[in-house]
């Protein structure tokens, strides 16, 4: 499902900050891909304890007609899909519950909005890794803070700013040639 560039190990040899920046190249990547559909360029993957890439997703709103399909949402539902699919026969996993990601960090290019937000919470993702601030709609610090509100059951460490320059720069680019 997905090609060997797209696994990057997560051993303790490589430095947490080279590592997030990283992973912050692979959702930069799945950002630009949207750009083909029109789409807003946010981009975002799910790695696995392992370094691996269980989802990848770009949003695609626009292709798909759906105001559901953030990055973020498509990103999780195929790691969940993967991990229900790699499960072993009669595993809780297989049986319905592959949908937990734990010990999975999603990586977004765009600070998660509350819709992404309450689906990482659901999801019970651990970390999140996100480049440029949303000043308008983020959920992760700047408006509203679902992913570390101590009434919900989860609560997820946040790493932000990984290549906000450049994920930025794409949002400001994007929106710069469809205002003008």
């Amino acid at each position: 499902m997905f090609a060997a560039e797209n696994s990057i190990p997560a051993d303790a040899m490589v430095p947490a900050e080279a590592q997030r920046a990283a992973w912050m190249g692979l959702a930069l990547t799945e950002a630009r891909r949207a750009l083909a559909t029109d789409d807003v360029p946010i981009g975002a993957v799910v790695v696995g304890p392992d370094g691996t890439i269980l989802g990848a997703g770009r949003n695609e709103r626009e292709a798909s007609g759906d105001p559901t399909a953030h990055a973020e949402v498509v990103a999780i539902r195929q790691a969940a899909a993967r991990l229900r699919e790699s499960a072993e026969p009669g595993s809780e996993a297989q049986g319905g519950d592959g949908w937990r990601l734990a010990d999975c960090t999603l990586v977004v290019t765009l600070e998660p909005c509350a819709m992404c937000a309450g689906a990482i919470v659901l999801a019970r993702i651990p970390r999140v890794v996100f480049g440029a601030w949303d000043e308008k709609a983020g959920a992760a610090g700047s408006v509203f803070d679902v992913l570390r509100e101590r009434r919900l059951n989860h609560w997820v460490e946040v790493y932000a700013g990984v290549r906000e320059d450049e994920c930025g720069a794409l949002l400001r680019d994007f929106f710069a040639g469809h205002r003008g």
